[in-house]
């Protein structure tokens, strides 16, 4: 029987626990009543899910749709400038994030062979050239310096173009694009706005690779012919988005909860070997992907409540992932942990496709900068930091940090 809990109304958001950690609401939620109804602004009641196992269930049911052009978003937050969705969003091609199989299933597996482990290690010994040169080019730089833009930000996006085939030259267009798309206190005009930005400039793009291929990604899918230009252009606009903005993130964030932990740091800094657990707890403990959204498709069971068919689901991943009925003392940072089975990927049809090449980033990026910076700190005191509370992938919007030498 769960324990009597209040509906919240909208989803806590304020970060009042601390940086890495749910907002304290959160936590009080899962501890009564991880599967909980919720009051949304618009006067929908929903679901709010926030306990390890009913997430993972949840997950794993594609009866838990992942489609927005079959129900409601409902915004589960009150934040100026941002309307609450009154209709169903037409499917977007492309964007198999949204989808459900067959369809889902089908655009996925034209991807599922660029991204095999076997692969993704072929391209290791080139995404560690691309983090060497990174820190080489802040060595040169006078501290302190911003760690986001010289260098969380360059490494993920240079290694996605390289993959994709786009332009480096492009990226000040594309971020900007994503950084304005991503942003939760923004109108929709200026969303949709750098959308379309976005969506012309690859259209343009996969519309060249279509007419003359090269050696990479989009063009190995501009050569397929079941593919429509939209379709491309929607697949494009996804890989571009996912990989780089997630890991971007995860290395400053990253970055800024270690230097928060110095014992944790200086234990990784004398062993190497540590590195993979630490980037699986990493992933674990910050979660950067923290909410994501599905709709009943009927009515269902979930950790002994029944969620009726046309509400709308919130999935507290980060609540998930700190849950200590999974993970023993989960609110705790712990690089000797085994995190394996947490849900920063997500979980079922829609887990992270580029979860391999994500991990040998976080590795390469981890282990270069702690050995190249050894004195590396913080350049402001850790409450100035300015955190991305106001963004849909959470992280940190500069991240100073300064150092007194460095290695060669």
């Amino acid at each position: 029987m769960s324990q009597p809990v209040g509906i919240p109304q909208g989803l806590p958001m304020e970060r009042n626990a601390g940086p890495f950690d749910p907002p304290r609401e959160i936590t009080g939620l899962r501890a009564a009543r991880p599967v909980s109804p919720m009051a949304f602004p618009d006067g929908h009641q929903g679901w709010l899910v926030t306990g390890y196992d009913a997430v993972r269930t949840l997950l794993a049911d594609t009866r838990f749709s992942s489609r927005q052009d079959l129900g409601i978003i409902h915004v589960p937050f009150e934040t100026p400038g941002m309307p609450v969705q009154t209709e169903p969003s037409p499917q977007t091609p492309g964007l198999f994030i949204s989808m459900d199989p067959p369809d889902h299933t089908r655009l996925r597996r034209k991807l599922t062979g660029a991204f095999t482990v076997k692969r993704m290690k072929q391209l290791e010994e080139q995404i560690i050239e691309i983090v060497e040169g990174q820190l080489a080019a802040m060595t040169e730089l006078a501290p302190p310096v911003d760690l986001v833009k010289e260098f969380a930000l360059p490494v993920p996006s240079l290694v996605i173009c390289a993959l994709l085939g786009v332009p480096y030259a492009d990226r000040e267009n594309f971020q900007a694009n994503s950084t304005k798309f991503l942003e939760k206190d923004v109108k929709l005009e200026e969303k949709m706005a750098a959308y379309g930005a976005m969506t012309t400039y690859l259209a343009e793009l996969v519309m060249g690779k279509r007419a003359e291929p090269g050696e990479d990604l989009l063009s190995d899918l501009a050569r397929d012919e079941d593919l429509s230009i939209e379709e491309l252009v929607g697949m494009a606009f996804l890989l571009l988005l996912a990989g780089h903005e997630t890991t971007a993130n995860m290395l400053s964030l990253g970055t800024f909860a270690l230097l928060e932990h110095p014992d944790q740091l200086a234990e990784l800094r004398a062993d190497r070997e540590l590195f993979p657990d630490a980037v699986e707890e990493l992933m674990r403990y910050l979660s950067v992907v923290d909410v994501n959204y599905r709709y009943a498709t009927e009515d269902l069971e979930l950790g002994g409540e029944t969620i009726p068919k046309g509400s709308t689901v919130v999935v507290s991943m980060l609540a998930a992932d700190h849950d200590s009925g999974r993970f023993e003392d989960a609110d705790t940072l712990d690089i000797h942990r085994k995190a394996r089975g947490h849900l920063a990927f997500g979980h079922g049809v829609h887990q992270c496709l580029g979860q391999q090449l994500a991990r040998i980033e976080m590795r390469a990026g981890f282990e270069g900068l702690l050995r190249r910076f050894p004195t590396l700190a913080l350049a402001v005191p850790a409450g100035e930091v300015r955190l991305k509370t106001d963004m849909n992938i959470y992280g940190v919007h500069e991240l100073p940090v300064t150092w007194t030498e460095t290695a060669q």
